[in-house]
């Protein structure tokens, strides 16, 4: 039989594992949800090693489906939520901790403090990023000041940290300490130029040097699985936002798509060029394959989308299930002037305040449980608006077309909006997982599964194409007047009256 690459995806409600063949077609699947812990107000952790478990369940459910065995996997590629970070003990593989989410918000103050100085822009030149409550170091920080005796384990070579695909490579390899720029990126401790940690970024955050993993490249054979999948080189390794770019075959200058999930991500391909924003965008690493020179990318992410239709769902009880919000929200004819900010954890790009909190505006008494699932949708398609806004301003290009992909793309309602909104054609391809592809074709690079990214190109094909059909004055107006609604976001919490904000 013919070989297939594996991909785990490991992402923020669930872990997924996917067999591909060598036309990118899926063989079959498994899919099973992690608990999601909220401890305090605004904090989110998981358990790390409920999401390994599932994962080695998760492997042989797939390979029974598909009727395989090990030795019919060529490799295995990775991708991950990317910010949630996890600290174990080197010598069990025991977590000391529960990972602490990228949606988290407890390190408020710590980052407050970073930014006393010089602002929340400080660390950017160095690392592409703001100061947030997203990103892993402070996260870590506050693991090492906050868990009994973790700092000085540390300092002793006894603990070991990464985000969820070290701490996957690890268990999968058996000791294998590494991870990529794609994810070393995103924790705020990474220099963009030299794709090292940066010393002084790990002094300001008093988080030693040996506790962090290698950084390797996205595509290379990091080691040998053990176990269940004994042999199989683990060799591709990318975060969830960027694997989708690599998924939808965005290997060109300017090629741009945009992921929806629980948050929502899109991701501009800015080629050989570390593109500084200055329209609140992160600059990061889009991908690097083996030696070769790192491709970069400009990203704009927002942290309620898919998670807001769930919130309908479980919060306020007005649909059942989430495919339920189309068809309430086709009960009226437009959002009857109401929007929803699902500012929950603060607003991510292009604002960046932690001091936001969600507003429900506009509400009179002809709204009804139609307007709100109709602004629920509304609202993805708007924040998305802004980003893309944002990465034309930075880049002067001329984006014509958004490829999208991710659970919410079934959504006709949400797709016809967001084409008109930004009046563009939005084009979804034949498969959605691109996530797990962009992993797959990661890991089947380094391998030779495949040749080179022109084949992966050819592979790539169209289900369905939304055209614009929405008058300029009324796109302007419904976009005005979501511009008013987030103002009324700011300045919601300070770190003295919010519980959950504080270090302690």
């Amino acid at each position: 039989m013919t070989k297939l690459i594996l991909a785990i995806d490991q992402g923020t409600t669930s872990t997924r594992c996917i067999l591909f063949d060598h036309d990118s077609r899926l063989v079959a699947s498994a899919q099973a949800e992690h608990r999601q812990i909220y401890p305090k107000p605004g904090w989110v952790e998981h358990d790390a090693m409920e999401i390994w478990l599932n994962t080695q369940s998760l492997i042989r459910q797939a390979l029974d489906r598909a009727d395989l065995k090990p030795g019919d996997i060529a490799a295995i590629g990775i991708t991950n939520q990317r910010e949630t970070v996890v600290i174990w003990e080197k010598s069990t593989g025991i977590p000391i901790h529960n990972a602490i989410v990228w949606q988290d918000t407890r390190t408020h103050e710590l980052c407050r403090l970073l930014a006393e100085a010089g602002g929340i822009n400080r660390l950017r030149d160095k690392t592409g990023l703001p100061i947030a409550t997203y990103f892993s170091g402070p996260k870590l920080q506050w693991l090492l000041d906050h868990t009994p005796g973790a700092r000085a384990r540390a300092s002793r070579g006894e603990l070991l940290c990464g985000t969820v695909d070290t701490w996957l490579i690890w268990n999968l390899t058996g000791g294998v300490h590494v991870t990529d720029p794609s994810n070393a990126s995103r924790t705020l401790l990474m220099n963009l130029a030299k794709l090292d940690w940066d010393d002084e970024l790990l002094e300001l955050m008093h988080i030693p040097r040996s506790l962090l993993p290698e950084i390797w490249s996205s595509s290379e054979v990091y080691g040998e699985a053990t176990g269940l999948l004994t042999s199989v080189p683990v060799a591709g390794d990318l975060g969830d936002q960027q694997a989708a770019l690599f998924g939808q075959t965005g290997f060109s200058e300017g090629d741009v798509k945009n992921t929806y999930g629980t948050g929502c991500f899109m991701l501009l391909n800015t080629g050989e060029n570390c593109l500084p924003s200055r329209h609140g965008l992160l600059t990061t690493v889009a991908y690097q394959l083996g030696e070769q020179t790192p491709i970069y990318a400009l990203e704009g992410s927002v942290a309620v989308t898919g998670s807001l239709v769930q919130w309908l769902r479980d919060n306020l009880g007005l649909i059942k299930s989430a495919p339920e919000v189309e068809s309430l929200a086709r009960t009226v004819a437009d959002n009857g002037g109401v929007y929803i900010v699902p500012a929950f954890s603060g607003l991510f790009a292009p604002y960046w305040r932690s001091d936001a909190r969600g507003v429900i505006v506009g509400l009179t008494r002809y709204a009804n449980k139609g307007h709100l699932a109709r602004a629920t949708l509304e609202a993805t398609a708007y924040q998305t608006r802004e980003i893309l806004d944002a990465m034309r301003a930075d880049t002067q290009l001329p984006i014509s077309r958004l490829r999208v992909d991710g659970g919410m793309v079934v959504n006709e309602t949400l797709m016809q909006f967001q084409s008109d909104l930004l009046n563009v054609p939005v084009i979804r391809p034949t498969i959605t997982e691109t996530t797990a592809l962009g992993a797959a074709y990661a890991a089947g690079l380094a391998v030779g599964f495949w040749p080179n990214t022109d084949a992966l190109r050819r592979l790539w094909r169209e289900d369905h194409r939304w055209e614009p059909s929405m008058t300029p004055d009324r796109r302007q107006a419904l976009f005005a007047g979501w511009k008013k609604a987030v103002t009324r976001t700011f300045d919601w919490i300070d770190a003295e009256s919010y519980p959950g904000a504080a270090s302690s």
